[in-house]
């Protein structure tokens, strides 16, 4: 019999009773939950440290601290005027007490009606932004979850451009949630570090509205002309609705669409209670008045000035860490904007008339023509080939003249420069345009003050918005006699006098290396035959009596004169030296005449005084550049030549005594190229010197005769008409009136050439009898 095996029964584990069972799923539950937040601390602080560069940059506390937003650097004039900015982004940042009430509550109500409640998160507006995404919404695109803080760490710290640079960023659906993540971390921070008040205000001065429009400053000035505290409520709100859409609630190109954006704004303040039913109903009655005006670098007070400024500025600022177009800078600069003013003025009205008498003189026939006289062929077309248009079209159909010809013969809507309102809409080709703004003369003004460089006015051209180059630096033409003075200081500093006589014959520069014998003309073409002293020779302008001079001085004497009062630009050391054969500029001009009226001291023109940064600390500040040049006496003799030019009959200027009727003593050159193609004239009083020019944008460009084309007639009047302003109001603006200050010490050389003068009178040359007749037909206006 085997024996028995005993089997004990399978034993089953107890079911747990249902308080057990809740237990259990509450502990798993507390556990995921706590893996959960210990994830979510790590998460943030793993984003905060940017753990293994997985995640992108962060702020550092010091960034956090002074966050940076860029700040239109601004210009000011010597008298306190706002000229210009430089800017990338234009934004003048403002106080939080520079800003309404009605401001405040609309952005509030608008953007964060919790926005006192939080601190950078708004939990209520998170769950809702949470249950939108889990309904089917996208993170991001569900709505009111960006607190105003949020909304400013976004702007000041580029959290979607610049925060971007982590492994993960690239990973589909993890980007917009490390940007958000950070966003959170950075409100948070900011919650810690501001006020709510400064929160606010940086966030007003950082947003975006549009129209080149940064900050509320500019936004107010460019929709309302208004600084922020004048706006009224309903143009608040208008501001603060653009700031979620600037192009499409543009109250300009959208105007229906940003009125009912303004009055969803006005209905938020009436919900949250800043704002009554009966206020609500008579703002959104209104209509949208602006008054709009975006501001650009075209505009301003001297706008070539500031472009020619901003190059030295460039320089310094690479120099020295800084940028110069989102720092904040405070450049004071010594234009003076009243005589800016006169200047921009008298440029306007004279080449407005002289336009008119151009087209005239031209009519019906086109004015680019030779040495000869004759036609020039092809002009235009050899033109158009230095255009930027023509480079593009040659860029996109290279292989396809018909073309190229095709579409700059095409005709478009657009706006030129006229003077009669400044611009004006035409249907023209591009061929046409180029004819047209061909035809048109040109000009340059500078006013500086010889005692200390500093320049008072510049106008570099006819419109800075249409035409851009600058004739005052960037332009050099032949300065014809202009020029002469070089000659005559080389001679009275090494010992002829004012009265040195001599008579008005031909002189002959004999042919060497290949040139032509060289016999300089007067203006009228003949020789009289008569004798003066080099006093009356410069104030009339001979060409004789100069070149004899040039001749027993040598080229190479006078360049080394003109180099040491200044003048950088190239001069060739020929015969011709002395009538201005060699391109120069106003601006050398200028600082090289103004060494006669500063005793001899050549003073560099400075253009800026100081740089402050945008907390008014001064970066730097600048002083006049200055070199010894002649002595004392030499340029006091030299100031008493060139008044001959107003004061001696025959003198070249006699209209600023005649026409202008200026009884202040003045000295003065006049300067004319061969051709007309140049009309020049420098004016110095005891603390002004002036340099202008006039001509066509190319030399073979210009009036027939001198009648109109002379230096006495194209460019003196633009002086005459400034100077009666500066007169007018020279105690306001601190000019003389008195006579050029003698030496300390007494005149080695006799100066008082009247015995010379035997008692008669000379007759008036040719070119003076036109200075005359020309008053009858100067416009009132001129003089």
């Amino acid at each position: 019999m085997s024996p028995t095996v005993s089997r004990s029964k399978p034993s089953f584990r107890a079911k747990p009773n249902r308080p057990e069972r809740f237990a259990a799923l509450t502990r798993t539950l507390w556990v995921l939950f706590g893996a959960g937040v210990v994830g979510a601390i790590f998460y943030v602080f793993a984003v905060s440290v940017n753990l293994f560069n997985l995640f992108g940059s962060m702020p550092n506390l010091k960034t956090l601290e002074n966050p940076k937003s860029e700040l239109a650097s601004e210009v000011y004039s010597s008298d306190g005027v706002l000229m210009g900015k430089y800017f990338r982004e234009n934004r003048t940042p403002v106080g939080y007490e520079d800003l309404p009430q009605n401001l405040i509550d609309a952005l509030v109500a608008t953007e964060d009606s919790r926005f006192e409640e939080h601190s950078g998160i708004d939990a209520k507006a998170m769950v809702r932004v949470a249950g939108g995404v889990l309904t089917g919404g996208a993170l991001g695109k569900s709505g009111g979850g960006s607190t105003i803080t949020q909304q400013l760490a976004k702007l000041l710290f580029r959290t979607r451009e610049d925060l971007n640079d982590g492994k993960l960023n690239d990973v589909p659906g993890l980007r917009m949630l490390i940007t958000k993540t950070k966003e959170w971390i950075l409100s948070v921070r900011l919650e810690r570090n501001y006020t709510k008040r400064e929160i606010l205000r940086m966030y007003l001065n950082q947003a975006e509205y549009g129209s080149n429009a940064f900050g509320i400053f500019t936004a107010s000035k460019t929709f309302f002309n208004k600084k922020p505290q004048q706006l009224k409520l309903e143009e608040s709100a208008l501001l603060v609705g653009l700031v979620n859409g600037p192009t499409w609630f543009n109250p300009v190109r959208n105007p229906a669409r940003s009125r009912k954006r303004r009055d969803w704004v006005l209905s938020q303040m009436r919900k949250y209670q800043y704002i009554d039913d009966a206020t609500y109903t008579a703002a959104v009655a209104k209509p949208i008045k602006l008054d709009y005006k975006v501001e650009n670098q075209n505009e301003g007070i001297a706008p070539y000035f500031r472009v020619e400024v901003s190059k030295m500025l460039r320089s310094w600022a690479k120099e020295t860490d800084h940028d110069l177009y989102a720092d904040g800078l405070k450049i004071y600069t010594t234009i003076d904007s009243r005589m800016q003013k006169y200047a921009e003025t008298a440029v306007a009205d004279h080449m407005s008339l002289q336009q008119k008498w151009f087209d005239a003189h031209w009519k019906g026939q086109q004015p680019w023509r030779d040495e000869n006289g004759r036609l020039i062929p092809n002009f235009l077309s050899t033109s158009i080939k230095r255009t930027e248009r023509y480079r593009s079209l040659q860029a996109r159909f290279p292989d396809n003249p018909d073309s190229v010809k095709y579409y700059l013969n095409k005709k478009y809507r657009m706006k030129v420069f006229t003077w009669k309102g400044g611009e004006k809409e035409v249907l023209m080709s591009p061929m046409d345009s180029l004819a047209y703004y061909k035809r048109l003369l040109h000009a340059g003004f500078m006013a500086m003050n010889p005692l200390n460089g500093q320049v008072k006015a510049w106008v570099g051209g006819i419109n800075f918005k249409y035409v851009k180059y600058d004739h005052v630096k960037q332009g050099k033409r032949q300065p014809g006699s202009t020029f002469k003075p070089f000659v005559y200081v080389a001679a009275i500093d090494q010992g002829y006098s004012p009265c040195y006589q001599r008579p008005d014959v031909a002189t002959t520069f004999p042919a060497v290396a290949g040139r032509p014998a060289y016999t300089p003309k007067n203006f009228e073409g003949s020789f009289s035959g008569r004798t003066f002293t080099l006093r009356q020779a410069l104030a009339r302008s001979m060409n004789s009596i100069t070149a004899w001079l040039v001749q027993k001085l040598g080229p190479e004497t006078v360049v080394a004169y003109a180099k040491r009062l200044g003048i950088t630009s190239p001069i060739e050391a020929v015969p011709a030296v002395g009538f201005g054969s060699s391109d120069v500029s106003i601006y050398e001009l200028a600082g090289a005449y103004s060494t006669f009226v500063n005793k001899g001291v050549w003073t560099a023109p400075m253009m800026v005084t100081r740089i402050e940064d945008k907390n008014g600390n001064v970066l730097r500040e600048f002083v006049p550049q200055t070199k010894e040049a002649l002595s004392e006496e030499t340029a006091y003799l030299m100031t008493y030549m060139m008044r001959g030019a107003v004061e001696e009959q025959g003198g070249t200027s006699i209209i600023l005594r005649g026409g202008f009727k200026f009884p202040y003593q003045m000295a003065a050159k006049t300067g004319t190229t061969s051709n007309y193609s140049d009309a020049w004239f420098m004016g110095m009083t005891p603390d002004l010197v002036c340099g202008m020019w006039v001509g066509g944008e190319d030399r073979s460009i210009h009036f027939r005769t001198g009648a109109y084309g002379q230096g006495s007639r194209l460019a003196l009047p633009i002086y005459g008409i400034f100077m009666k302003q500066v007169y007018k109001n020279n105690k306001e603006i601190g000019i003389s009136t008195g006579e050029f200050p003698k030496p300390a010490q007494p005149l080695s050389l006799e100066i008082d050439c009247s015995r010379y003068y035997g008692g008669q009178r000379d007759t008036i040359p040719y070119e003076q009898k036109l200075n005359q007749a020309d008053l009858q037909d100067i416009d009132k206006e001129d003089i």
